[in-house]
């Protein structure tokens, strides 16, 4: 079928025109509005719908607003325990199926809606989805409830493409990294502790497809004391606001933690081993990240305080696409940086890499993995672009508009047949929003080297304390359903004048279920 595209050309009068001869028109200066609009008639479900439809037209604007005009409309209604969904061009009927609901429960009714959404968009843009209907980040933790619940690896594989129409290879890779997580996790008394995440804010610059609480330290440096006397105040009241759990593991993020120099940092990771009981802690990272964020005598301040895995992120060892995202360092500072790491000590070194990043190919990502494969870190994580509304990549994107990486799918192929011969294990798997091709970000590990944080707060699988600007706290009740969030402010001066407002919100969901959750 093709698909009619109303555009705008200034020396023209309106006129439709066929979405194969987009790029075409894109190079001679049309201007063309695209948009799909959902009309929802006695059912809910908005963000699913949206969610999907977005994943067929990741390059169309989706709306629920009925006063803009629309060439394309898709139409979802229920009556009578019926579904009907109807997609129509132009006021033109397009194409329309229903399916019966014989099921009262909300999920099971929402899993026959996505499964007839998916069959409709996908018979009109003749795709398919590798995830299938799958449009949350966390495509695991569904086939980790079946299997804590005794179900067979063949029946959760059986579910994962009748319930949610996933593809054979990313049902395997499901399978693969929920087994490693099951194993590592019965390993660790997780129900009966928490965890502790703290937030550094600050970096060298900001790059250009980030879209965190981050605040460049040229600009900032002058709030970078205050900011940890109030984060200390916070530290304070961490300390005993679980006290009949364990703590498991600490994380540093950002951000980027080594912004901060060797004193404060130093500072900063004494206040927590004397704050926190560490007997039972079995990872102890901090993220950092930034090569030119790093010295060696921060890499000697975090092996002597206990900092037991670290990560330095290249995100690609090409030069020209590190300027092109704002990375103010070289990819010679990489390998330095790395090789004095290995000098003092630390002996579980993740490393970052993003694909689809603007410009590369993928010789350009086989260049990368074959760098990196020259230094061996002990875990990589494969991180797939995602663009987020924040980010400058989305604000200025007219600015990169031929720039966009080309086959990101093939990218991940690279990928992943590079970790299987380096014998790097997929260990834990999440998804975003306006992510490259509708793909996944996985992190691999060397036996024995897998990041449990990662593990942990994916799965939502125990409390997160979540300390610092932008950190939110993740409350998970004993059951393992019920999860209850608390948000720290993003803006680090606001940050440090509310502290105390982060505190109350923390100790108002561990006060009102004091028998559940401390």
């Amino acid at each position: 079928m093709q698909i009619g595209v109303k555009c705008e050309r200034r020396a023209l009068s309106h006129k439709y025109l066929y979405a194969h001869r987009l790029s075409s028109l894109v190079q001679i200066g049309v201007k063309c509005e695209i948009m799909i609009q959902i009309k929802l008639i006695n059912i809910d479900f908005e963000y699913d719908i949206q969610s999907l439809t977005k994943a067929f037209f990741p390059k169309e604007d989706i709306t629920f607003d009925d006063q803009k005009e629309a060439e394309r409309v898709l139409a979802v209604s229920y009556d009578k325990n019926q579904i009907g969904i109807s997609f129509s061009e132009n006021g033109i009927p397009i194409l329309s199926k229903s399916d019966t609901v014989l099921d009262d429960e909300r999920r099971n009714q929402k899993n026959v809606l996505k499964r007839l959404l998916y069959s409709v968009l996908s018979e009109v843009t003749k795709q398919t989805l590798q995830w299938g209907t799958l449009t949350g980040i966390r495509p695991t933790k569904l086939a980790m409830e079946k299997l804590e619940q005794g179900e067979t690896l063949d029946k959760i594989e059986s579910f994962m493409y009748d319930q949610y129409l996933c593809s054979k290879e990313k049902t395997e890779l499901c399978m693969d990294i929920v087994t490693r997580e099951h194993r590592i996790l019965e390993e660790i008394d997780y129900k009966n502790g928490y965890s502790i995440y703290i937030g550094i804010p600050f970096c060298p610059s900001t790059c250009l497809y980030c879209s965190f609480a981050s605040y460049s330290l040229e600009r900032f440096s002058h709030l970078v004391d205050d900011y940890i006397d109030a984060l200390f105040k916070e530290i304070e009241y961490a300390k005993n606001a679980c006290p009949n759990k364990r703590l498991t593991t600490v994380y540093l993020g950002g951000g980027t933690p080594t912004t901060l120099n060797e004193e404060q940092l130093e500072r900063l990771l004494i206040k927590i081993r004397e704050e926190f009981d560490f007997t039972h802690v079995k990872e102890f990272t901090v993220e950092a990240g930034r090569p030119d964020s790093i010295t060696r005598d921060k890499l000697r301040i975090l092996k002597e305080q206990g900092v037991t895995r670290i990560s330095i992120n290249p995100q690609t060892m090409k030069q020209e696409t590190l300027d092109l995202i704002g990375r103010k360092h070289t990819v010679d500072q990489i390998r330095e940086t790395f090789a004095i790491a290995r000098e003092e000590g630390h002996d579980n070194i993740n490393m970052d890499i993003i694909i689809g990043l603007p410009g590369e190919s993928k010789e350009d990502v086989e260049n990368t993995l074959l760098e990196i494969d020259k230094l061996s870190p002990d875990s990589l994580t494969v991180h797939t672009l995602a663009i987020k509304r924040a980010a400058n990549l989305n604000i200025y994107k007219d600015q990169y508009s031929g720039l966009e990486a080309k086959d990101v799918s093939g990218m991940l192929d690279v990928c992943f047949e590079y970790t299987k011969k380096a014998d790097y294990k997929p260990y834990y798997l999440y998804r975003q929003k306006n992510m490259a091709e509708n793909l996944e970000n996985i992190g691999y590990a060397r036996e024995g080297k897998e990041g449990i944080y990662n593990i942990l707060i994916m799965e939502e699988k125990q409390t997160i304390l979540a300390l610092g600007a932008g950190a939110a706290s993740k409350f998970v009740f004993p059951d393992g359903y019920r999860i209850e969030r608390a948000e720290n402010v993003k803006s680090v001066t606001d940050y440090i004048a509310r502290v105390d407002e982060m505190i109350e919100r923390k100790e108002k969901v561990l006060s009102e279920n004091a028998k559940l959750l401390r």
